[in-house]
């Protein structure tokens, strides 16, 4: 069996391989609406999976970024242009940010040249912040994006602990180490006889909030002590 791990790209080679060889994917878009499966309860065929939260957490990371910098008035939306959820993304960013009093600037990068593009243009908007969107292309470019965030000053918040780890300010996200644990357990079903068709598309709900205090203080920022009560981990 094939245990498509990578987010959408993968699970998307996986089926286009095989029709046979059972598949449990995880992925950041629909499952229906981009061809996976044919329903969520009753998937069919021989993949099944989990799709984690994307969308949707948007909102929340702008909140949050919002409470770290109250006084931003422009805030950057690093997207990537060939992402397929990017569309639903800017929608409930741009949604959240009319609620909260705030000016989003989208800036795109699907190419490693265009992050200094992106960066020198929301330096030119006077963005005050910047929100990360959850992208595979961006997970494997994280030092750069953080060494970028630095370099500019820019508080930034990202949807993988991972970013945090490498310097980056905070992220929020549903946790990956939960999301391999459900392919796990979906995995040893379908070894132990169960069909993959037979077992519904699961939902992650599970988030993390993660915090660099070490970036915060070389950006002379202060974390709300409510924000640090919140955080799963603080790195110190």
């Amino acid at each position: 069996m094939i245990a498509a791990t990578g987010g959408d790209p993968s699970a998307l080679a996986a089926k286009a391989a095989t029709a046979t060889i059972p598949v449990v994917f995880d992925t950041i878009s629909d499952p229906v609406k981009i061809g996976l499966v044919t329903t969520l309860n009753r998937p069919g065929g021989n993949l099944t999976g989990l799709s984690v939260l994307t969308a949707e957490l948007v909102p929340k990371r702008l909140e949050l970024l919002c409470e770290v910098v109250p006084d931003a008035a422009v805030i950057a939306f690093l997207v990537n242009p060939a992402s397929p959820t990017v569309d639903p993304q800017k929608r409930e960013m741009q949604i959240a940010a009319r609620s909260l009093g705030r000016e989003i600037v989208i800036v795109n990068a699907s190419t490693e040249r265009e992050f200094d593009t992106a960066f020198a243009t929301l330096v030119q908007r006077h963005a005050s912040g910047l929100v990360v969107s959850p992208d595979v292309f961006f997970n494997t470019r994280r030092d750069q994006i953080v060494a970028l965030a630095a370099r500019h000053g820019v508080p930034a918040i990202y949807a993988r602990r991972e970013f945090v780890a490498a310097g980056g300010l905070m992220s929020y996200d549903t946790s990956l180490a939960e999301a391999y644990r459900q392919v796990g357990v979906y995995t040893g079903k379908i070894l132990k006889g169960a069909k993959p068709g037979d077992l519904p598309i699961q939902q992650q709900a599970k988030v993390g909030f993660w915090i660099n205090l070490k970036t915060a203080r070389a950006l002379g920022l202060t974390f709300p002590i409510t924000l640090l009560g919140r955080a799963d981990e603080v790195i110190e």
